[in-house]
């Protein structure tokens, strides 16, 4: 799709999420849940949004953890990348979770089609709930995955 053809407001194509550190990076990597209090409606593209605070050292040597984000950098307060949200959903008592990186009792958000932006680019916005990005920094990350288009990122 070309840059004539997409919305002319981008929150009616893509959010961001902000996810706290070292989960944001653990999605670069391949975890493909995202857990929440509070079910998700929204369904589309998200821009990965590190958050600001620093990881507890022992979220760090958590088996799981330690293998999805050895040898990355732990970026915070930056959009990293983007992913398509697909579905929300909790998981019913007694058979074993959708994914080992889903909590009990929490909303699930499924996470497919990921792309880390090669650069991550500093913003400072974040909040926990699903927010409309601005048109610069969607520019931005367009700018990083020209392919990028609501209907695509192929």
């Amino acid at each position: 799709m070309s840059d004539s053809t997409l919305p002319a407001d981008p929150g009616t194509w893509v959010r961001g999420i902000t996810i706290r550190q070292p989960w944001a990076t653990c999605v670069l990597a391949g975890k493909n849940i995202e857990n929440r209090p509070v079910p998700w409606p929204w369904r589309g593209w998200v821009l990965i949004h590190a958050g600001k605070a620093k990881p507890a050292p022992a979220l760090l040597r958590d088996p799981l953890v330690a293998t999805a984000i050895r040898g990355r950098d732990l970026h915070t307060g930056a959009v990293i990348g983007i992913a398509r949200l697909t579905d929300c959903h909790q998981d019913p008592a007694g058979p074993p979770p959708c994914s080992p990186w889903a909590q009990a009792d929490a909303w699930h958000l499924v996470l497919s089609d990921v792309h880390e932006l090669p650069l991550p680019i500093p913003a400072v916005r974040g909040q926990l709930g699903a927010w409309k990005p601005t048109q610069d920094l969607v520019d931005q990350v367009r700018l990083q995955l020209p392919q990028l288009a609501p209907e695509s990122a192929s």
